[in-house]
Order: structure tokens, then C-alpha cells, then sequence
């Protein structure tokens, strides 16, 4: 009977080892770490490398950085309106909603059409390896329409006439 009864109890303190290292080794995998890609925070490129006139899009961050008055911004791409991807139209110089006709300016201000605001943004930061980090869990709410903060009149025609003339 002894014999019996101290195998049982083996058997017991190697299943309460087993379990214990299964809890173990997966509080790795429970842990939650930094968000990265979209809905976290997106490395992108160093500040030079935005120009001061036009974007950069960042597909990783669904998003463009641009230069305004020297201050490097991110651009969400959806539009306020209704929510479609906005490109940037080279030829105006204007972003340009192709599905009901929103124009923005380079720094995402309204200029016309159905959307209620200017584009939205994403908080940026500099890293330690001087590389730009869109923090695309956050998002900082486009401008009323009104004002514009840079003097940039459309350079041409519009990507969107032909749908929204």
C-alpha cells in the first residue's frame, strides 16, 4: 500500500510541475506587448526626408506626412465624410476625394465638398533611431472648415473632375 501511495503522489507532483510550466511559458503569449502596425505605432522615415512641398504616403500607417511651415504632420487617409480613401491629386496639389467629391489642401483642411471637417491626424513622435513614429491608435480630429493655414491654390486640374465636374 505504501508503495501504491507514493506513486500517486508522483504522479501528482509531476502533473502540478507540467501545469505549472505551461502557465509559465505562456504568460509570454497572454502579455501584452507594443502595438505595432496599424493601430499602433508605425516607424516610417526620418523627418528630412519629407519635402517640404508634397507627401509621403505611408501605406503601413493608412496615412501621408507632410510638411507644413516646417512641422511634419500625419494625415489619416480616410475621408471625414464617409470614410473612403483619399489620394493625393498631383496635378491640383490638393487631396481629392473620388467618391463624393471632398477637396482638402496639402495640410488637410477643408477647402469644398460633403465632408463636415478637414482630414484627421495621427500624433507623431521622433524615435531614438531619428526615425518618425505615427501613433495610429490615436487620432487627433481634422479642422473645422474655415481658415486655411497655408497659401496653396489648386496648381491644375482637378483627378476627380470627371466624376464631380
Amino acid at each position: 500500500m505504501q508503495r501504491r501511495h507514493f506513486l500517486t503522489r508522483m504522479w501528482q507532483a509531476g502533473g502540478v510541475l507540467i501545469a505549472g510550466a505551461a502557465a509559465w511559458t505562456s504568460l509570454d503569449f497572454l502579455r501584452p506587448g507594443e502595438p505595432t502596425g496599424f493601430g499602433g505605432k508605425v516607424r516610417a522615415l526620418p523627418p528630412e526626408a519629407v519635402p517640404e512641398t508634397g507627401i509621403v504616403e505611408v501605406p503601413a500607417a493608412r496615412g501621408y506626412l507632410v510638411r507644413i511651415n516646417g512641422e511634419v504632420r500625419a494625415l489619416s487617409q480616410k475621408c471625414t465624410h464617409l470614410g473612403c480613401r483619399v489620394p493625393f491629386c498631383e496635378s491640383s496639389g490638393q487631396f481629392e476625394c473620388p467618391c463624393h467629391g471632398t477637396n482638402f489642401n496639402r495640410a488637410g483642411e477643408y477647402r469644398a465638398g460633403p465632408a463636415p471637417r478637414g482630414m484627421d491626424q495621427f500624433p507623431t513622435e521622433i524615435g531614438d533611431d531619428g526615425l518618425i513614429y505615427i501613433d495610429t491608435g490615436s487620432t487627433i480630429e481634422g479642422p473645422a472648415p474655415g481658415g486655411e493655414s497655408i497659401d496653396e491654390p489648386p496648381t491644375g486640374p482637378s483627378c476627380t473632375e470627371e466624376t464631380h465636374g
